[in-house]
């Protein structure tokens, strides 16, 4: 009964109300029917229903009275933020002023001095002056924040091997498979300096006591280098590091599952795989070993390498042309899988 008297009430005062404020009540109820009839009885406010709404209430100032499906208070909160952007997009909309913004090239670099060095802002500013980049101390430190640095990891494993290359050796073992399907061994033992093979050996059976006897082989009479590198593979057991010891050497071993650590070893071991062992089918330990022989050979005395500044480890002279009438010739190594060129007189 009571909701009957204030909607008559209601349309009592709407014959004395301007056509104008009937027309946008009439609007905004019409509004919110449309939204109810839409989304169901808990409408999802919409941005077109937003921007009504804060239309309508610039518009009529009884707008809250038709107010249905929000509070007033939520259209308040989207006119205040509306604000903020709107002014937001003003200040934007013309020069920018302060600073000017750094370009990601400078910050890579800062971030890659810092990490590859270890370096602070007034060291990386200096180096940034010298390269020609106008950029403030200030901004460089500021650059650096949160960057994790750690000072014990300034130089990395490949920066190690190069500084240490005179005193380090390494070894590793890899699998060749003959013509019955058998399984042999090969040990290498490699130093880093030349890349000179110190010693190499075939097995079909790779044992603990095997290896620590191939080592006191590679390395005798004192000659063992500081640091001698091998991976975590089983066979490198207890005994294998004893022996290891026994010669004067320090055992280093890679992390698990990084070859590259022992980068000179397996490059080694690829290259012998692609320009010997995948182009032939080995027999038996004798086979294999003559061919593996003539390798080494080769590699030590023909065979360019670009790490050693494209010379061969056993500092191959410079051949020079003897005559305008001599040729250059191929010696074939390897069985003629491989040649060296030298320049020979005219028959």
């Amino acid at each position: 009964m009571l909701r009957i008297f204030w909607i008559g009430l209601r349309s009592v005062a709407a014959a004395f109300r301007s056509r104008r404020e009937l027309v946008l009540e009439n609007l905004a109820l019409r509004q919110q029917l449309a939204a109810f009839k839409a989304r169901g009885k808990q409408p999802r406010v919409r941005p077109a229903d937003r921007a009504f709404w804060l239309i309508l209430r610039r518009l009529w100032a009884r707008w809250s009275d038709a107010l249905v499906f929000v509070k007033p208070e939520t259209v308040v909160r989207w006119h205040r933020a509306g604000f903020k952007t709107y002014w937001n997009w003003l200040s934007r909309r013309g020069r920018r002023t302060g600073r000017p913004p750094v370009d990601a090239e400078i910050r890579d670099l800062i971030r890659k001095m810092a990490l590859e060095n270890g370096w602070g802002a007034p060291r990386i500013h200096g180096e940034l002056g010298l390269l020609g980049f106008d950029v403030s101390e200030r901004t460089v430190s500021r650059d650096l924040r949160g960057l994790r640095r750690r000072p014990e990891a300034r130089q990395s494993w490949l920066t190690f091997l190069r500084n240490h290359r005179e005193v380090i050796a390494a070894m590793d073992l890899f699998v060749v498979v003959t013509a019955a399907f058998r399984v042999l061994y090969v040990l290498i033992v490699i130093r880093h300096g030349r890349r000179v093979i110190v010693h190499f050996n075939v097995t079909q059976y790779p044992t603990a006591n095997w290896v620590a006897q191939q080592i006191r082989e590679a390395f005798p009479f004192d000659t063992a280098s500081r640091h001698l590198i091998f991976d975590r593979d089983s066979t490198f057991s207890a005994e294998v590091v004893g022996a290891v010891k026994a010669i004067g050497a320090k055992p280093t071993r890679t992390a698990y599952r990084s070859p590259w650590q022992n980068g000179t070893a397996e490059r080694w071991i690829g290259c012998c795989r692609q320009e010997l062992l995948d182009r032939v089918i080995v027999w038996d330990e004798t086979h294999l070993r003559r061919l593996l022989l003539e390798y080494v050979a080769y590699h030590h005395e023909d065979r360019t390498h670009c790490g050693l500044g494209k010379e061969t480890p056993a500092r191959r002279a410079i051949e020079q042309r003897p005559s305008s009438t001599a040729k250059v010739i191929g010696l074939p190594r390897c069985g003629g899988l491989s040649h060296r060129y030298a320049w020979r007189e005219a028959s």
